[in-house]
Protein backbone atom coordinates (compact mmCIF):
# COMPACT_ATOMS: atom_id res chain seq x y z
CA UNK A 1 0.00 0.00 0.00
CA UNK A 2 1.18 3.53 -0.75
CA UNK A 3 -0.17 7.04 -1.35
CA UNK A 4 -1.10 6.26 -4.95
CA UNK A 5 -2.52 2.74 -4.63
CA UNK A 6 -1.41 -0.85 -4.21
CA UNK A 7 0.95 -3.18 -6.08
CA UNK A 8 2.88 -6.36 -5.37
CA UNK A 9 6.60 -6.00 -6.00
CA UNK A 10 7.80 -7.50 -9.28
CA UNK A 11 10.83 -8.84 -7.42
CA UNK A 12 11.59 -8.93 -3.71
CA UNK A 13 9.52 -6.81 -1.33
CA UNK A 14 10.05 -3.20 -2.50
CA UNK A 15 9.73 -0.93 -5.53
CA UNK A 16 10.14 2.76 -6.32
CA UNK A 17 7.92 5.32 -8.04
CA UNK A 18 8.23 8.27 -10.43
CA UNK A 19 6.06 10.89 -12.06
CA UNK A 20 6.56 10.53 -15.81
CA UNK A 21 4.01 13.06 -17.05
CA UNK A 22 1.53 15.61 -15.73
CA UNK A 23 -1.04 17.75 -17.47
CA UNK A 24 0.45 21.17 -18.16
CA UNK A 25 3.51 20.18 -16.11
CA UNK A 26 1.51 20.97 -12.97
CA UNK A 27 3.28 18.20 -11.07
CA UNK A 28 7.08 18.11 -11.50
CA UNK A 29 8.54 14.97 -13.03
CA UNK A 30 10.80 12.71 -11.00
CA UNK A 31 13.50 10.21 -11.92
CA UNK A 32 15.31 7.20 -10.49
CA UNK A 33 19.07 7.03 -10.81
CA UNK A 34 21.88 4.87 -9.48
CA UNK A 35 25.56 4.38 -10.02
CA UNK A 36 26.55 1.16 -11.77
CA UNK A 37 28.75 -1.32 -9.93
CA UNK A 38 31.36 -0.94 -12.68
CA UNK A 39 31.72 1.42 -15.70
CA UNK A 40 30.63 0.06 -19.08
CA UNK A 41 33.31 -0.84 -21.61
CA UNK A 42 33.43 0.61 -25.11
CA UNK A 43 31.98 -1.60 -27.84
CA UNK A 44 30.50 -4.20 -25.51
CA UNK A 45 26.81 -5.13 -25.66
CA UNK A 46 24.52 -4.91 -22.66
CA UNK A 47 20.92 -5.96 -22.04
CA UNK A 48 18.97 -3.34 -20.07
CA UNK A 49 15.59 -4.11 -18.47
CA UNK A 50 13.20 -2.54 -16.02
CA UNK A 51 9.53 -3.05 -15.16
CA UNK A 52 6.72 -0.50 -14.84
CA UNK A 53 3.20 -0.51 -13.41
CA UNK A 54 0.75 2.41 -13.50
CA UNK A 55 -0.53 3.49 -10.07
CA UNK A 56 -4.33 3.54 -9.89
CA UNK A 57 -4.38 7.10 -8.53
CA UNK A 58 -3.01 8.31 -11.88
CA UNK A 59 -5.40 10.40 -13.97
CA UNK A 60 -3.05 9.95 -16.93
CA UNK A 61 -0.86 7.35 -18.64
CA UNK A 62 1.95 8.06 -21.09
CA UNK A 63 4.67 6.66 -23.32
CA UNK A 64 8.38 7.63 -23.50
CA UNK A 65 9.30 5.70 -20.35
CA UNK A 66 12.96 4.93 -20.84
CA UNK A 67 16.49 4.89 -19.48
CA UNK A 68 19.63 6.90 -20.14
CA UNK A 69 23.15 5.60 -19.50
CA UNK A 70 25.63 8.40 -18.82
CA UNK A 71 29.16 9.04 -17.57
CA UNK A 72 27.95 11.71 -15.12
CA UNK A 73 24.82 11.89 -12.94
CA UNK A 74 22.00 14.21 -13.89
CA UNK A 75 21.20 17.06 -11.53
CA UNK A 76 19.27 20.31 -11.53
CA UNK A 77 18.27 22.92 -8.97
CA UNK A 78 14.98 23.66 -10.74
CA UNK A 79 11.92 21.44 -11.01
CA UNK A 80 12.22 20.91 -14.76
CA UNK A 81 12.09 17.83 -16.95
CA UNK A 82 15.37 16.28 -18.10
CA UNK A 83 15.30 16.41 -21.91
CA UNK A 84 17.72 13.84 -23.30
CA UNK A 85 17.81 11.06 -25.90
CA UNK A 86 16.82 7.84 -24.13
CA UNK A 87 18.89 4.90 -25.31
CA UNK A 88 16.46 2.40 -23.76
CA UNK A 89 12.77 2.48 -24.79
CA UNK A 90 10.05 -0.13 -25.28
CA UNK A 91 10.13 -1.53 -28.83
CA UNK A 92 6.75 0.06 -29.59
CA UNK A 93 7.25 3.08 -27.30
CA UNK A 94 3.76 2.25 -26.07
CA UNK A 95 1.54 4.08 -23.61
CA UNK A 96 1.80 2.12 -20.36
CA UNK A 97 -1.80 2.10 -19.09
CA UNK A 98 -1.96 -1.26 -17.29
CA UNK A 99 -2.64 -1.15 -13.56
CA UNK A 100 -2.01 -4.06 -11.16
CA UNK A 101 0.43 -5.64 -13.62
CA UNK A 102 4.10 -5.24 -14.46
CA UNK A 103 5.21 -4.51 -18.03
CA UNK A 104 8.81 -4.81 -19.18
CA UNK A 105 10.92 -2.19 -20.96
CA UNK A 106 13.90 -3.92 -22.52
CA UNK A 107 16.56 -3.10 -25.15
CA UNK A 108 20.15 -3.75 -26.17
CA UNK A 109 22.80 -1.07 -25.66
CA UNK A 110 26.28 -0.81 -27.20
CA UNK A 111 28.47 1.15 -24.78
CA UNK A 112 30.54 4.11 -25.95
CA UNK A 113 32.67 3.52 -22.88
CA UNK A 114 32.76 5.03 -19.40
CA UNK A 115 29.02 5.04 -18.69
CA UNK A 116 28.69 4.94 -14.90
CA UNK A 117 25.04 5.84 -14.21
CA UNK A 118 21.58 4.64 -15.22
CA UNK A 119 18.62 7.01 -14.93
CA UNK A 120 14.98 6.00 -15.52
CA UNK A 121 12.09 8.34 -16.42
CA UNK A 122 10.59 10.35 -19.28
CA UNK A 123 13.26 12.30 -21.14
CA UNK A 124 10.94 13.81 -23.80
CA UNK A 125 9.00 17.06 -23.77
CA UNK A 126 5.24 17.02 -23.17
CA UNK A 127 4.76 17.82 -26.88
CA UNK A 128 6.60 14.62 -27.80
CA UNK A 129 4.87 12.52 -25.13
CA UNK A 130 1.67 10.68 -25.99
CA UNK A 131 -0.73 10.74 -23.05
CA UNK A 132 -4.08 9.15 -22.32
CA UNK A 133 -6.62 10.18 -19.73
CA UNK A 134 -7.64 7.28 -17.49
CA UNK A 135 -11.18 6.42 -16.45
CA UNK A 136 -12.27 8.17 -13.28
CA UNK A 137 -12.02 5.85 -10.30
CA UNK A 138 -12.79 6.64 -6.68
CA UNK A 139 -10.76 4.47 -4.33
CA UNK A 140 -10.98 4.84 -0.58
CA UNK A 141 -7.78 6.20 0.92
CA UNK A 142 -6.22 7.06 -2.46
CA UNK A 143 -6.07 10.67 -3.65
CA UNK A 144 -6.11 11.08 -7.46
CA UNK A 145 -3.10 12.82 -9.00
CA UNK A 146 -3.23 14.76 -12.30
CA UNK A 147 -0.20 12.87 -13.51
CA UNK A 148 1.09 9.52 -14.71
CA UNK A 149 2.68 7.93 -11.65
CA UNK A 150 4.56 4.70 -12.30
CA UNK A 151 6.00 2.08 -10.01
CA UNK A 152 9.47 0.90 -11.11
CA UNK A 153 11.03 -2.44 -10.12
CA UNK A 154 13.47 -5.20 -11.05
CA UNK A 155 16.03 -3.08 -12.93
CA UNK A 156 18.94 -4.94 -14.52
CA UNK A 157 21.88 -4.21 -16.80
CA UNK A 158 23.62 -7.38 -18.01
CA UNK A 159 26.66 -7.88 -20.22
CA UNK A 160 25.90 -10.20 -23.17
CA UNK A 161 28.26 -11.61 -25.75
CA UNK A 162 28.28 -10.40 -29.34
CA UNK A 163 26.51 -13.57 -30.47
CA UNK A 164 23.85 -13.44 -27.76
CA UNK A 165 20.52 -11.71 -28.12
CA UNK A 166 19.03 -9.59 -25.37
CA UNK A 167 16.17 -11.68 -24.06
CA UNK A 168 13.40 -9.11 -23.90
CA UNK A 169 10.58 -11.64 -23.68
CA UNK A 170 8.48 -11.61 -20.54
CA UNK A 171 7.29 -14.87 -19.00
CA UNK A 172 4.75 -16.53 -21.28
CA UNK A 173 1.87 -16.03 -18.87
CA UNK A 174 2.41 -12.26 -18.97
CA UNK A 175 3.80 -11.45 -22.42
CA UNK A 176 1.45 -13.35 -24.73
CA UNK A 177 -1.85 -12.37 -23.18
CA UNK A 178 -3.81 -9.27 -22.33
CA UNK A 179 -2.97 -7.33 -19.17
CA UNK A 180 -6.32 -5.49 -19.29
CA UNK A 181 -8.49 -5.42 -16.18
CA UNK A 182 -12.01 -4.22 -16.94
CA UNK A 183 -13.47 -1.65 -14.58
CA UNK A 184 -17.15 -0.94 -14.26
CA UNK A 185 -18.77 2.00 -12.48
CA UNK A 186 -21.34 0.57 -10.03
CA UNK A 187 -24.25 2.79 -9.06
CA UNK A 188 -25.66 2.06 -5.60
CA UNK A 189 -28.50 4.06 -4.04
CA UNK A 190 -30.60 3.95 -0.85
CA UNK A 191 -33.68 2.73 -2.72
CA UNK A 192 -31.99 -0.56 -3.54
CA UNK A 193 -32.57 -3.64 -1.37
CA UNK A 194 -29.57 -5.39 0.26
CA UNK A 195 -29.96 -8.17 -2.33
CA UNK A 196 -29.80 -5.66 -5.20
CA UNK A 197 -26.77 -3.93 -3.72
CA UNK A 198 -24.82 -7.18 -3.38
CA UNK A 199 -25.79 -8.49 -6.81
CA UNK A 200 -24.79 -5.19 -8.46
CA UNK A 201 -21.14 -5.77 -7.53
CA UNK A 202 -18.74 -7.56 -9.88
CA UNK A 203 -15.04 -8.29 -9.35
CA UNK A 204 -12.80 -8.28 -12.46
CA UNK A 205 -9.40 -9.89 -12.99
CA UNK A 206 -6.37 -9.84 -15.29
CA UNK A 207 -5.79 -12.71 -17.72
CA UNK A 208 -4.69 -15.85 -15.91
CA UNK A 209 -4.83 -14.11 -12.53
CA UNK A 210 -6.87 -14.45 -9.36
CA UNK A 211 -5.39 -11.42 -7.62
CA UNK A 212 -7.78 -8.79 -6.27
CA UNK A 213 -7.40 -5.18 -7.35
CA UNK A 214 -7.90 -2.35 -4.89
CA UNK A 215 -11.25 -1.60 -6.56
CA UNK A 216 -12.21 -5.26 -6.14
CA UNK A 217 -11.40 -5.12 -2.44
CA UNK A 218 -13.55 -2.00 -2.05
CA UNK A 219 -16.48 -3.84 -3.67
CA UNK A 220 -16.03 -6.82 -1.33
CA UNK A 221 -15.91 -4.49 1.67
CA UNK A 222 -19.35 -3.16 0.65
CA UNK A 223 -20.69 -6.71 0.36
CA UNK A 224 -19.34 -7.50 3.84
CA UNK A 225 -21.15 -4.44 5.21
CA UNK A 226 -24.43 -5.59 3.66
CA UNK A 227 -24.02 -9.04 5.18
CA UNK A 228 -23.33 -7.68 8.66
CA UNK A 229 -26.58 -5.70 8.44
CA UNK A 230 -28.41 -8.78 7.11
CA UNK A 231 -26.77 -11.87 8.71
CA UNK A 232 -29.42 -14.29 7.41
CA UNK A 233 -28.19 -13.69 3.88
CA UNK A 234 -26.73 -16.56 1.81
CA UNK A 235 -24.46 -15.42 -1.01
CA UNK A 236 -23.65 -17.54 -4.05
CA UNK A 237 -20.17 -16.61 -5.33
CA UNK A 238 -20.03 -17.32 -9.06
CA UNK A 239 -16.61 -17.56 -10.73
CA UNK A 240 -16.02 -16.99 -14.44
CA UNK A 241 -13.14 -17.18 -16.90
CA UNK A 242 -12.92 -16.48 -20.62
CA UNK A 243 -12.70 -19.13 -23.34
CA UNK A 244 -8.96 -18.67 -23.96
CA UNK A 245 -8.15 -19.28 -20.28
CA UNK A 246 -10.34 -22.39 -20.38
CA UNK A 247 -8.54 -23.79 -23.45
CA UNK A 248 -5.06 -22.97 -22.15
CA UNK A 249 -5.84 -24.64 -18.85
CA UNK A 250 -5.89 -28.04 -20.58
CA UNK A 251 -2.17 -27.75 -21.43
CA UNK A 252 -0.87 -25.21 -18.91
CA UNK A 253 -1.71 -25.78 -15.21
CA UNK A 254 -1.24 -22.08 -14.37
CA UNK A 255 -4.42 -21.33 -16.35
CA UNK A 256 -6.41 -24.35 -15.17
CA UNK A 257 -9.71 -23.73 -13.36
CA UNK A 258 -9.27 -19.96 -13.12
CA UNK A 259 -12.95 -19.57 -12.18
CA UNK A 260 -12.46 -21.66 -9.01
CA UNK A 261 -9.22 -19.87 -8.15
CA UNK A 262 -11.04 -16.53 -8.33
CA UNK A 263 -13.89 -17.85 -6.20
CA UNK A 264 -11.42 -19.02 -3.55
CA UNK A 265 -9.71 -15.61 -3.50
CA UNK A 266 -13.02 -13.79 -3.06
CA UNK A 267 -14.33 -16.16 -0.38
CA UNK A 268 -11.06 -15.94 1.56
CA UNK A 269 -11.27 -12.15 1.54
CA UNK A 270 -14.96 -12.06 2.58
CA UNK A 271 -14.27 -14.49 5.44
CA UNK A 272 -11.44 -12.19 6.59
CA UNK A 273 -14.04 -9.39 6.73
CA UNK A 274 -16.35 -11.30 9.03
CA UNK A 275 -18.65 -13.30 6.76
CA UNK A 276 -18.83 -16.96 7.92
CA UNK A 277 -17.80 -19.44 5.23
CA UNK A 278 -21.11 -21.26 5.73
CA UNK A 279 -22.92 -18.21 4.32
CA UNK A 280 -20.91 -18.34 1.07
CA UNK A 281 -21.72 -20.82 -1.71
CA UNK A 282 -19.05 -21.46 -4.36
CA UNK A 283 -20.32 -21.89 -7.91
CA UNK A 284 -17.92 -22.19 -10.85
CA UNK A 285 -19.36 -21.20 -14.23
CA UNK A 286 -16.00 -21.48 -16.05
CA UNK A 287 -16.46 -19.98 -19.54
CA UNK A 288 -20.09 -21.08 -19.93
CA UNK A 289 -21.60 -17.69 -19.04
CA UNK A 290 -19.99 -14.79 -20.97
CA UNK A 291 -20.77 -11.36 -19.57
CA UNK A 292 -24.14 -10.25 -21.04
CA UNK A 293 -22.86 -6.67 -20.87
CA UNK A 294 -20.27 -7.41 -23.58
CA UNK A 295 -21.47 -5.96 -26.88
CA UNK A 296 -20.71 -6.83 -30.50
CA UNK A 297 -18.97 -3.47 -30.90
CA UNK A 298 -16.45 -4.34 -28.16
CA UNK A 299 -12.97 -5.33 -29.28
CA UNK A 300 -12.11 -8.98 -28.56
CA UNK A 301 -9.68 -8.03 -25.78
CA UNK A 302 -12.41 -6.06 -23.99
CA UNK A 303 -14.95 -8.86 -24.40
CA UNK A 304 -12.55 -11.32 -22.76
CA UNK A 305 -11.74 -8.84 -19.96
CA UNK A 306 -15.45 -8.44 -19.18
CA UNK A 307 -15.78 -12.22 -18.78
CA UNK A 308 -12.93 -12.58 -16.26
CA UNK A 309 -15.04 -11.91 -13.20
CA UNK A 310 -16.79 -13.01 -10.03
CA UNK A 311 -20.50 -12.26 -9.63
CA UNK A 312 -22.93 -12.71 -6.74
CA UNK A 313 -26.45 -14.11 -6.26
CA UNK A 314 -28.26 -13.64 -2.94
CA UNK A 315 -30.40 -16.62 -1.97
Amino acid sequence: MNAFGKEEAKDGANYAGIIAYSFGDKVPRSYISTKLSTPLKKGLKYCVKFNVSLAEASKYACNQLGAVLSSKPFGTDSKTAIIEKAQILHTDNKVFNAMYNWETVCAEFIATGGEKFITIGNFSSNEETVNEKNKKTEIKGVTPIIAAYYYIDDVSLTLVSEEQLCDCAKPANESEYSSMIYQKAISINDKMTPKQKVEAEQIFFAFGKAKLTLIGEEALNLIAEQYKANPDMKIEVQGHCNEMEDKLGVEKPMFADMATKRINTVIKYLVSKGIPESALIASSKAATAPNPEASESDEEELKMAKSRRVTFIVQ
